[in-house]
Formats: C-alpha cells, structure tokens, sequence
C-alpha cells in the first residue's frame, strides 16, 4: 500500500503540439497527435469502448445519446462494429427486423455510419470502425467474387490391394481439382490427437517421398481415373490423394433476399485473407457503396482506425488460388505434389483443434516432411502478408488513417513475422488468457518496428454477461501493460435502446455467453466507472508517451504460432525473479529496418534490447544466424542458453553440416557466449547487463520502463502480480523520482528513496494487484519540481506526507500510532525519531452501518428494454460489513448501496490532527463522502483516503456509495428474458445452469487511521 499523498499543486501537465482530434496516418511515436496531459489525456490517447450496434434499424438518436454517454464517462471514442446477432451466427434476423434493408452498405446502414462519425465530433471523440459486418471478416459482394474466401478440399482413397484403380476419383464434383497426387504408403496408424475438448481420431499414413506423384493431367475431363501400380513389399498400400479449391461462399453476415441482384442486401462474404485479392474486394465494396463525400469528410475529421477482429474463418486447408505461384515464387519449387502433407492441422488451429482434418500424411524422412509444410506456412504467412499490406495503404493513403487488426494468430501463421504490418496490432486478453508470456510474443515485433500503439481487446469472459467486476477488468488491464500493450479497447459498449423481440435489459451481444455489456443500465456507469477509465486513460497516457525499453530479447521461430501462446523452450521465471524485462522476436522481425545494433543494444531507437537469448529448444533458421552474428559483431551480447539449438527446417535449407559450421562459426564469434539455464543470470550480471528497473521483492512485480520522446521524463510502471508484499526498486536513474497517481492524475516528488552509483533505490509495499507509477524527470520538464530534502529513510509509522506548494525546503509528514522501528533519516543527514513528543491516536474500526440499498430492477413494461431500471430503496442496518449475498433480502438484488455511519472527532484518547479512512479492496467501484465532501477516488486495489480535510469537531459522517453488478437481479428473471426473439443462448445450451451469484458490496472492515503532523526542514 502506498503511503504517499499528493498536493493539490503537483497536477502535471505534459504537452506537446496539438494536432487534430483524429489519427495522423504517422504510426511512431514522431506522430503529431495532441497527447492531452497526464491528468486529462486526449480522446485518442484515451480507452475506447467496442460499440455492439444491433443492425441500422435502430434508433439514430439513442446510438448517438450511447455515443456521447460513452465520452461522458471518458472514453476517448468507439469501435463501430455492426453485429448482426454475430452476423447471424447466434441467431437469424428477429421477427419484424430485416437484414436486406437493414444491410451492410445500404441507405440505413450508410445513415447511421454518418450519425456515428457526427456524434463522435459532437462529443470530441474519436472513432474505429469494422470493414465489415459481425467481426470484419468479410463484405457483401458478388458470389462470382474471386476475392472471397477459398478452400482446398482434401480427400482420399487406398489403391485395392491388387493395385489397380478405375474410377471417378474421390471426391470429384467437390470444386476445381488442383490436384491428384499419388504415393506409396508404408505405414498406417490409427492415431489420436489432443486438442483443447477431446482426443481427436485420425489416420496417420507414413509416406515413401520417392513415390510423390502428380497424376492431374491423367484425370479425365469426368472425373475418371484407370492405372496400375506394381507389387509392394509387404503391409505397403497405395494412395490416391485428390485437392479441389473452390470459393467457400461462407458468410459473415449470413442472410439471402429475393434481390438476387442487389450485393448489399444479401449478406457479406468471408473474404480471400491468403492474397491481396481478398484486401481489393473489401476497398471496392467500401468505395462504391460507403464512402462518399461527406463521409470521408467525417472521417478526416474523427477517424481513428480501420480494423479488423482476430481471423475466425474455417476451412479445410487455409487456402488462395493464389497461393501454389506464392509459394513457388518463395521457395522455387512446386507444392503440387506435397499437398498430402498439408492435409492435417492446417485450417484454424484455434477454432478447429478438434477438427484438424481426418487423414495426415508424413514422410519416410528425418523430419517426416517438416519442412515442406514449414514451407507452406511460410507461404501462407506471405499471402496473408499481402493481405495486411493493401488494407493498410488504402487505410493510409486514401482514408489517411490507420490500419488496426488482431493479425494471424489462430491461423497456422508465425504470427510474429506479420504483427509490423499494420499501423496498430491488436491482440486480445480472451484468446491470449491474460498470459503476460503470451502479450510479449505479440508486442516484442510492433516494439522492434517502433509502433507507437500496441492495442488489446479487453475484458471479454465467457459467462460474465452482466456480472463482471472491474476489479477483475483491473487485472487483466495491469497483466496486459506489463505484457507490452499500451491501449485498450474495452469490451463492449452495449445499444440502449428498444431492439426487435428484446426485452429488458435490452440488446445483450453474445446471447449472455461473454461479457460485458457497459451502458447506463450498470448502476457503476455514473457511480464510479469514470474514476476507473480516467485510471486507464492516464495509464495509457504513460505508456504511449515513448517506446517501451526491454532488457532482453528472446529468439522464438515457430511455423504456425502456438494457439495457447505457450513458450516452452526456456524457464522464463528466473528472468522475471531477477527483474529482467524481456519480449519475443521471430527472425523474420530481423528484416525491419530498425533491426540494427548501435550503442551495443538492439533496436537502439526503440527497446534497446541489451542482449539475445537463443535457447537450445528452439528451432533456428540457418539465414538468421548470419544476421544473429551481424548483430553480435556490431555489439550486441548473444547468448546460446542450454546448448546448441536446432535446425529449423524447409526444403531450401543448408544441409546440416552446413548449420552445424554454421553454428560453430556463430559460437566463436566475438561477443557470443554459451552457458547453461543455471548460469544465465550469473552470465548477465557478469557482462554488466543490468535490468533498467531490478525488482527485490517477496512477491512476484513486473515492471515497464517508458522513455518520453517529447519531454525529459521517464515512466516506471510497476504491478504486483501476487499478495500483499514488500521490497525495492532499484532504478538505472539518478534523475529525481516523481509518484504519478493514475486515479487522481496528481503527481508529487517520492519522499524516500536512495541514490548512488546512478541508480535510484526506493521503498514500495503494494498490495495484491496494485500498481505504481513513477516518473524520472529532468529540470526541464513542466510542473515537476525537485524539493531540497527527501528521506533516505523512514519509519514504518510514516502514512503519509504533504511538500510544501511555497517551499523546496519543507515537508509536512503525517505519523500514525505505533512503535518506532528506525529513526527518520534525511538526505541532509538528519535524524529523528517518532513520535516526536506527541502520543498519537490509535486507529479504530467504523461500526453500527446503515445500509440503503437502491434496487435496480425490471420496468414494469420488460418489452420497453429502453428503460434503465424500476429503482426502489430498501434500508438495512448491519453489524458487520457483508456482501449482499449474506444479506436474505438482498441476496437477489442489484443496483446500488449507500452505507453510511458516523464517528466523534477528534478521539478521547491521544493527538490527531488528521485521519486516513482504510477501506478494503474496491470489488466493482466505489466512491467516498465525509460529511457531504466527495474524496478523492481511491486506488481501488489499496483504498486509503485522507480525510483531515473534511474533518469537524464532532460527529462526522461518513457515506460510501458502492454500486452492484446486475447479474444477481436479472438471473432471478431470466426466464422472463427474451433477446431478438429468442430466449437467452445460455438457457437453451445449458439450461437449469446458470453462472452463480456474484458477491457485491462493501465488505470487511473499514478503519480510521488519526495521524499527526510533523513539519520537516532543512
């Protein structure tokens, strides 16, 4: 918990140029966006919410009102995404509703996209919006389209055992064949795989590579095949293998009018994202059917991002008809006749891991045909590449915005070559699970290639529908910083109005399965959450003000990116445990123009990487280890961990004696070093590698270390990933230290801290979860002044302190009751010890709480889903601090809770000049009165409030207003529920099973904590 506090004085106003509201098309951080300042950052640097619009039926006047509600609470703007019922998938259209008038692109759907886009210039905002329909994956077009989505459809058939065949081959009439390839099997295995629900059942066939071949041309135009094969030895079989592509017509908004002829009101397709073909379908539709005048005129004035959500489309290979002269323009080599090997686990290795395919081919080889599939990948990786690149320069230059896209992942692509392609990445905390290891895999690429945003889709959990704390929205933002991110686009943002067939509490994406649905109808909206975004705003604030700085890099080369981000080649923990900051690079990032070495570190403009881990378990491309040596002769340490590593292969790699030279070559050259895991720490200190920040601490911290390249200031962000604990920071810093408080946007300088050697040692104890943000500044920076005395050391007595707003040589010191356990000791070399003369009041627990409790409940009309609640109040008098669910009465209730009660001041016994209020940790949100003066927001995972300002002689009342989640009142209706005609999802998949109750409310002990005031000077 800290213990410092802030003078009204030290509100810091970093600035810079100011610019437009929107987005410069300039991706680094030389953008000339207005940044805002750190206590009020600008919409763009801000927290935006993603806007879950229903479909352009609905009412113009309430998306605009959800819009200015949104800015309200401050957020910096919307992501505008059309949902469709998740473009149908969830449900069709509801009765009364229609999805060819109300469709992608036409007159209502342009309407309400203009409304949008003026709205957010009413509300000074700024706005992203989806290139299509449900997640963006597709746009209404022609069905002939070649820009849509393509399949390969495998199939297969053993030779009888005579080893003649005459027939039509498998599958014909399935699409276009590409291909029929036949081969020489020598074993077959019944085998099963993994995947994240089941063991997955499929034929293994281990294939003769000599026996490869292309029998296209000997099919007949009927599909009719006749040839014999020679005896084979024994258990040998053959195979015929048969590929046909074809258009999917899969859809992403799925509805077919009578208007054959009309594009717009039949649907939109999934697009071709394996060629830039699929990218030119997605403009065309764009310019011909959106964007007019006035709509590209709004959108230089408040547009932010074009974007594109994590790709979701299945298939049975991923697949262009583009990509057989990719790949053979890469590799010099045809596919055709591997295609058997890429038959198995290369659709959507997320979505589809129980359905990898039902045949895998591998070969009589070493390898068993890695490489030929690593090849493919590779092409793959290319053609989706392509597919990034075109929607990024008509976002750039013909939009003059920027491209944003959740790239790869999911797909069996090396997600980290094509993360620098867009101007903003976009990851997310539900597919990357809040995994720290995971959000560095992602952001190491866009940190290398000095992207100023790295962006996260936050806070979607399954079953969390209306019943999601920002408590838990608070860890998962903390997680996802220390992981590289630095925006959040927040889900979701939830249309308040009527809907077709829906009832209260209205239009709920997702049918209830994911969370969560922010709006008005969360009594937090107006009781709290802004407290919270303004947090988040300011957090970003930090984080974008400069590159993110990391300490080490760690070499990672997969073909297809795990799907559960796993890393697994190296124990990361005794980096984290030695303070160490570290990110993920896959060689393919070593072609960006900022992959050079200078002053000894990597990307000298950008992290700065101090050294380069390559562990022995991973797999190493022979190209890059030229490059690697490039680096080490340049400066930069290289590390080999664990021994040797492996050979990543493909069909044109070096043989292995030439990797084997290779890495022998690598290993003698200047500034390359092998050691084992056990010596890896040693090692670094021994090259006086040190961390930027070294944490010593009983808990598990992470750190992030941002250098502003507008002002001479530096921004340490720490986060306490474990329970309450204490320990140091040692910083590489000898410039003076600033708090920064995100919840209160004021800063002041640190009391006690150390200096010596260049580096800056101080002091923290922070509670589970909580976070702390310093700042290092130079003379030079606004608003930060460097008081003549800090303390070297303090007593644990010290709750808190005050610097002069007239004075650098004077501090008042706020000393609670308690034993001495060292003296104050000043940077002057001053000594003194508490209490100093003084016998200080004991701390005491508030008691005899009333509670009112206002009710949020269903309107008496529940088809009126407009309406935000019916509230009633009901009073109740407590104890004891318990969570709503103890309470009988409100055990199904929601909305919100007033607790009050009252204390005498000042205290019978002892000295008090003032008091702090100690509340446990904030659930949800939560707001503080102390006789009619709202407090300061508390850090709600250390909620400690100094209330000596409003204190009186007397009885002194105290009201703390927490508001509920609304999933414990609407699961007592939900069988009343209706949404878009139908019931919830989540009572129809599991019915009788419905996610528990949540606790809500204060609970626990709230104290009074007097303290006196002692003035310090030089």
């Amino acid at each position: 918990m800290f213990i410092f506090r802030f003078p009204p004085w030290a509100v810091l106003a970093l600035t810079s140029a100011v610019c437009c509201s929107g987005a410069s098309t300039n991706d680094r951080f030389s953008s000339d966006i207005d940044p805002g300042t750190f206590q009020s950052p600008s919409a763009i640097i801000r927290p935006r919410f993603r806007y879950w619009l229903p479909d352009p039926s609905v009412d113009e006047q309430t998306v605009r009102n959800d819009i200015q509600s949104a800015a309200d609470v401050g957020a910096g703007g919307v992501e505008y995404l059309p949902w469709y019922n998740a473009g149908g998938f969830l449900s069709p259209a509801p009765p009364g509703d229609d999805w060819g008038k109300y469709g992608v692109g036409t007159a209502a759907f342009n309407r309400l996209f203009e409304a949008a886009l003026e709205a957010h210039r009413d509300a000074g905002t700024v706005m992203d919006f989806a290139i299509g329909p449900n997640q963006g994956q597709g746009v209404p077009a022609d069905q002939n389209d070649e820009g849509l989505q393509w399949d390969l459809v495998p199939f297969s058939i053993a030779v009888p055992s005579n080893g003649s065949f005459a027939g039509i081959i498998p599958g014909w009439g399935t699409g276009d064949l590409l291909a029929l390839i036949s081969a020489e099997v020598v074993k077959r295995i019944d085998n099963s795989t993994a995947s994240s629900t089941a063991q997955v059942p499929h034929t293994r066939l281990v294939i003769k590579e000599s026996s490869l071949t292309d029998r296209t041309a000997e099919v007949s135009s009927n599909g009719h095949l006749s040839l014999t094969y020679p005896p084979t030895p024994g258990q040998h079989t053959y195979w015929l293998f048969a590929f046909y592509q074809r258009l999917t017509h899969a859809q992403n908004l799925i509805y077919t009018s009578n208007q054959t002829d009309a594009v717009v009101e039949n649907g939109a397709y999934m697009v071709d994202h394996f060629s830039s073909r699929g990218a030119e379908t997605v403009i065309d539709f764009w310019e011909k059917y959106v964007l007019n005048e006035n709509v590209r005129s709004l959108l230089a004035e408040v547009g932010n991002y074009a974007w594109e959500d994590s790709i979701e489309i299945k298939s049975n290979i991923s697949w262009s008809k583009s990509l057989p002269s990719v790949f053979q323009q890469k590799h010099g080599y045809s596919l055709i006749k591997y295609l058997p090997l890429i038959m198995f686990d290369n659709n959507n290795i997320a979505m589809q891991s129980s359905d990898p395919g039902a045949v895998q081919c591998v070969l009589d080889t070493s390898d068993e045909g890695v490489r030929y599939v690593n090849d493919f990948r590779d092409a793959l990786t290319e053609g989706y590449s392509q597919y990034l690149e075109r929607l990024t320069e008509w976002a750039t230059t013909d939009l003059n915005l920027q491209m944003s896209a959740q790239p790869a992942y999911n797909l069996p692509m090396d997600m980290e070559a094509t993360v620098p392609i867009v101007n903003a990445p976009e990851c997310e905390s539900l597919g990357f699970m809040d995994n720290i290891d995971g959000y560095r895999q992602f952001s190491g690429p866009a940190i290398l290639a000095g992207k100023r945003i790295v962006s996260n889709e936050m806070g979607a959990v399954s079953m969390a529908a209306f019943r999601y704390q920002i408590s838990s929205l608070l860890w998962s933002i903390n997680r996802a910083v220390v992981g590289g991110v630095n925006q959040f686009v927040i889900h979701g943002l939830s249309y308040t109005g009527n809907y077709w067939a829906t009832t209260w509490p209205g239009y709920t994406a997702f049918s209830y399965f994911y969370g969560e649905l922010w709006s008005n109808k969360q009594p937090a909206w107006d009781h709290g959450f802004a407290d919270f975004l303004e947090y988040v705003g300011r957090l970003q604030f930090s984080q974008q003000a400069g590159p993110l700085k990391t300490d080490i890099a760690v070499y990672n080369k997969q073909s297809a990116t795990d799907a559960s981000f796993r890393w697994q080649a190296g124990n990361m923990t005794q980096l984290i445990d030695a303070g160490y900051s570290y990110s993920y690079l896959s060689p393919e990032n070593f072609g960006l123009a900022q992959a050079y070495v200078g002053n000894q570190t990597l990307g000298p403009d950008g992290p700065a990487y101090k050294a380069l881990l390559v562990y022995s378990a991973s797999n190493i491309t022979y190209e890059s280890i030229g490059k690697i040596r490039q680096f080490a002769e340049a400066g930069l340490p290289v590390i080999l961990v664990g021994g040797d590593p492996s050979q990543y292969v493909t069909a044109g790699a070096a043989s292995h004696q030439n990797f084997t030279d290779a890495i022998a070559r690598l290993k003698r050259t200047k500034n390359v070093f092998t050691v084992s895991e056990a010596e890896l720490i040693d090692k670094l200190a021994s090259l006086h590698l040190e961390p930027r920040i070294r944490v010593q601490a009983n808990s598990t911290w992470y750190t992030t270390w941002r250098e502003s390249v507008s002002e001479d200031i530096q921004f340490a962000f720490v986060y306490n990933d474990g329970q309450a604990s204490t320990g140091h920071l040692v910083v590489s810093s000898d410039k003076s230290p600033y708090r920064f408080d995100m919840w209160t946007g004021l800063s002041a300088p640190i009391f006690e801290y150390q200096q010596a050697h260049g580096k800056t040692i101080i002091p923290l104890a922070l509670e589970a979860n909580q976070t702390a943000l310093i700042a290092f500044g130079g003379p030079s920076v606004p608003g930060l002044r460097e008081p003549a005395i800090h303390a070297v050391q303090a007593p644990s007595t010290l709750q808190g302190y005050k610097f002069s707003t007239n004075s650098s040589d004077s501090v008042e010191l706020h000393v609670s009751a308690g034993p001495s356990d060292q003296p104050l000791v000043l940077s002057n070399g001053q000594n003194y010890t508490f209490p100093p003369g003084r016998d200080v009041a004991s701390s005491f627990i508030l008691g005899n709480w009333s509670l009112t409790a206002e009710h949020w409940a269903a309107p008496a009309n529940l088809s009126d889903a407009s309406q935000i609640a019916s509230k009633f109040n009901t009073t109740h008098h407590l104890d004891a601090l318990v969570p709503w669910t103890q309470i009988p009465s409100l055990a199904n209730a929601s909305g919100l809770g007033y607790y009050s009660t009252s204390f005498e001041w000042p205290p019978r016994m002892g000295s008090a000049d003032g008091a702090y209020l100690l509340i446990p940790q904030v659930l949800h949100t939560l707001r503080v009165k102390v006789n009619g003066h709202q407090t300061p927001p508390p850090d709600y995972n250390a909620p400690k409030v100094d209330i000596g300002p409003y204190l009186r002689a007397g009885r002194n009342d105290v009201v703390i207003e927490v508001p509920t989640i609304m999933w414990n009142y609407i699961r007592s209706i939900f069988d009343r529920i209706v949404m878009a005609g139908y019931p919830p999802l989540i009572s129809i998949t599991d019915p009788g099973h419905l996610p528990e109750p949540v606790d809500t409310g204060l609970s626990g002990t709230v104290q009074v904590a007097p303290y006196v005031k002692w003035q310090a000077r030089l």
